[in-house]
């Protein structure tokens, strides 16, 4: 079965942190560049950083940069997303999704081969 599968929510208090894996299964994440979203609830889906196949290229929203880290590890077929400073804000249903392009992007509206469940971020004291 071709499927991503993200893991790693949790309820956290700010500033804590957490890791989030987005892991694929049936088919080679090397040749994808992966778009990491959220959705707040009664929000729109907000896409915010993505990582590509060429020098493990990133980028990221003003609304994440340099709290959140994307990375990949080929090897084990994974894309991470280290958040750090976590804010009540921040609390939303984080999904990743893969496309084979050469660079990468996080718009929703790109048409993304395979896309995640989701799993639940909660910021709260």
């Amino acid at each position: 079965q071709l499927q991503l599968v993200e893991s790693g929510g949790g309820l956290v208090q700010p500033g804590g942190s957490l890791r989030l894996s987005c892991a694929a299964s049936g088919f080679r994440l090397d040749n994808y560049a992966i778009g990491w979203f959220r959705q707040a609830t009664g929000k729109e889906r907000e896409g915010f950083s993505c990582i590509g196949t060429i020098d493990a290229y990133t980028t990221y929203a003003d609304s994440v940069k340099g709290r959140f880290t994307i990375s990949r590890d080929n090897a084990k077929n994974t894309v991470y997303l280290q958040m750090n400073s976590l804010k009540p804000e921040d609390t939303a249903v984080y999904s990743c999704a893969a496309v084979p392009i050469r660079g990468c992007t996080y718009s929703p509206r790109y048409e993304y081969d395979y896309w995640g469940q989701g799993t639940q971020v909660t910021v709260s004291s």
